[in-house]
């Protein structure tokens, strides 16, 4: 059985992204899940992080029938500003997953699946430990890359995260990309790089296709995903405004920083929090039109949302900001705005969406080319993991 040792950049519990998507469905292979450190001073700001301090010491715990959830040991800060902080951390880690590795009988023949570019540190200590050539490990590498890292906020510099990225991406044998800007930015470091957008659980979120809202409901429009600094938070309020009758409804968590004070001036708006993914459909059930609501910046023209397949899923109107760029593809079967204006006019627009609207069945039709059964078959192609 293929042996895969994924390092995420997302917690396991409670959401569901790319990461998760991905090693749920490789049911034909081994997976050890690690979810990504906490530093040792990340309790100070967010008391949630002690939870995760607490799984590393209980060990992993059995998800699935063929994966196992492992968290990190935690890790020194400033780790994305000074890469002798980062070397550290990686060869600690790399005495931690030794461990793992030895505990799972995975021996040197495992694939190295990463989402971080603190990675490139990790290899030759790891290879070092395990008595592998540390070449062997970089073809047996996979860095699955999903954001332009170096433009979060935070205590990062810029510079020393795009660098170990492109340690990475250079050595790497195989690289993903979620978005065309990654991918034009990696792929001249690698020619093996790949352009896979994100997926979508096309058959959960299909199920609500053709059932309309209630008549006697509010106008709702919906927002589903992460509540960060990169969401477009005017066109939200600009849509609370226009429609006073009408509902906005937020359902997301909101990251660590983000001033969502503003919501109490707006009666109309709705905070559900974070909701189960397998609540969602029904949830959504309700939207007359669903929000894409992204600003212009670094971070949020390259990023995949899973929030916009699973809107077209559903077959619901989607009204979208022209960020991220992949959205214009879809710009015959959705409502793309320039403007705040023009955001809510479209939101007017597709409220107003007939049932009978072919672009309803375009949707659905390009949502079911974009599930995560197609995402995977696509990579495990390119990884020549296809049996015959």
């Amino acid at each position: 059985m293929r042996k895969i040792l994924c390092l995420s950049t997302s917690n396991y519990d409670p959401i569901p992204t790319r990461k998760q998507n991905v090693m749920n469905r490789m049911t034909d292979a081994q997976v050890l899940y690690v979810d990504p450190p906490v530093t040792l001073i990340a309790p100070l700001k967010d008391p949630n992080t002690r939870n995760r301090l607490h799984a590393y010491l209980e060990g992993g715990a059995q998800r699935r029938d063929h994966l196992k959830v492992y968290a990190s040991p935690p890790v020194l800060p400033f780790y994305n500003k000074l890469r002798t902080l980062n070397r550290h951390n990686q060869k600690k880690l790399a005495a931690y997953l030794k461990g793992l590795l030895k505990e799972n009988d995975f021996g040197t023949d495992f694939y190295l699946w990463c989402y971080s570019p603190s990675t490139a540190d990790l290899i030759a200590p790891l290879a070092g430990m395990l008595g592998m050539d540390p070449e062997s490990l970089w073809q047996r590498t996979i860095y699955d890359c999903v954001d332009r890292h170096s433009a979060y906020p935070g205590m990062i510099d810029p510079q020393v995260v795009d660098s170990m990225e492109a340690d990475l991406a250079r050595k790497a044998g195989t690289v993903f990309t979620t978005a065309q800007g990654l991918f034009d930015r990696l792929s001249v470091l690698n020619p093996n790089t790949h352009l896979i957008p994100n997926g979508v659980d096309y058959e959960l979120f299909s199920a609500v296709a053709g059932w309309a809202p209630q008549t006697e409901r509010p106008l709702t429009f919906g927002f589903v995903g992460m509540l960060q600094d990169c969401i477009d938070y005017d066109c939200i309020r600009a849509v609370s405004r226009a429609f006073p009758e009408g509902k906005v409804v937020l359902v997301g968590k909101a990251l660590p920083g983000v001033d969502l004070s503003w919501i109490a001036d707006y009666p109309n708006v709705e905070c559900l929090g974070l909701v189960p993914q397998n609540q969602l459909p029904g949830i959504m059930l309700s939207f007359h039109a669903c929000l894409n609501v992204f600003a212009r910046n670094e971070l949020s023209k390259d990023v995949s949302p899973l929030k916009f397949y699973e809107y077209l899923a559903t077959g619901k109107p989607v009204v979208s900001t022209p960020v991220p760029l992949q959205v214009k593809e879809y710009a015959d079967c959705i409502y793309l705005a320039d403007d705040t204006e023009e955001f809510v006019h479209k939101c007017r627009e597709a409220a107003g969406e007939a049932p009978e609207d072919p672009k309803r069945e375009e949707r659905m039709r390009r949502a079911k080319s974009c599930s995560w059964e197609e995402r995977l078959r696509t990579m495990r192609s390119i990884l020549g993991w296809i049996e015959g």
